[in-house]
């Protein structure tokens, strides 16, 4: 029964945070033009207010719920690697709006179109990603990787031998 109820809260939380990645940015691109101190403030406060208040929380649960899963599950297969890897993507995107909400409402600040375009692409390419995965589980052949990862202490010694590099 607690699988049930983490699956229901990481579902929940999830569609609750990436809506509020798919419209943040549109608040965003409303800035552009808004030169009346008051009205900007109000954009202000209402697009803060849905990261602070909604976005932010609702990350923190998918997240949370979704490390649980994965060990109440025992999920350790190499699609869910993936998947953990795209979810990193969602989070940074996730910092990327905190730092335009920073910036974008100073009364020089702007917010172009192409990037509102840009991060709603980028963001439905995640959770697109996401969903495959989910869904498809797709077998990944590790043969494809390079000699030195199927290796232990592999990635130890690739960084190395690249520090050694960039020093010398």
């Amino acid at each position: 029964m607690t699988v049930v109820w983490l699956k229901t809260a990481h579902i929940a939380s999830l569609v609750v945070w990436c809506g509020c990645l798919l419209v943040i940015p549109g608040l965003f691109a409303q800035r552009t033009g808004i030169t009346h101190d008051p009205t900007r403030f109000d954009l202000q406060r209402l697009t803060r207010f849905l990261f602070v208040t909604i976005a932010s929380p609702a990350a923190f649960v998918a997240i949370g719920t979704g490390t649980a899963l994965i060990f109440v599950r025992e999920v350790y297969t190499v699609w869910f690697a993936l998947k953990l890897l795209v979810v990193g993507g969602l989070a940074a995107m996730h910092v990327r709006h905190g730092f335009v909400v920073l910036r974008v409402f100073e009364p020089s600040g702007t917010y172009r179109m192409w990037r509102k375009i840009a991060a709603i692409g980028l963001t439905l390419g995640l959770i697109a990603a996401i969903l495959w995965l989910v869904l498809e589980k797709p077998a990944v052949d590790l043969a494809i990787l390079p000699d030195w990862l199927h290796q232990p202490g592999g990635l130890r010694m690739m960084v190395e031998d690249l520090i050694r590099y960039w020093i010398s």
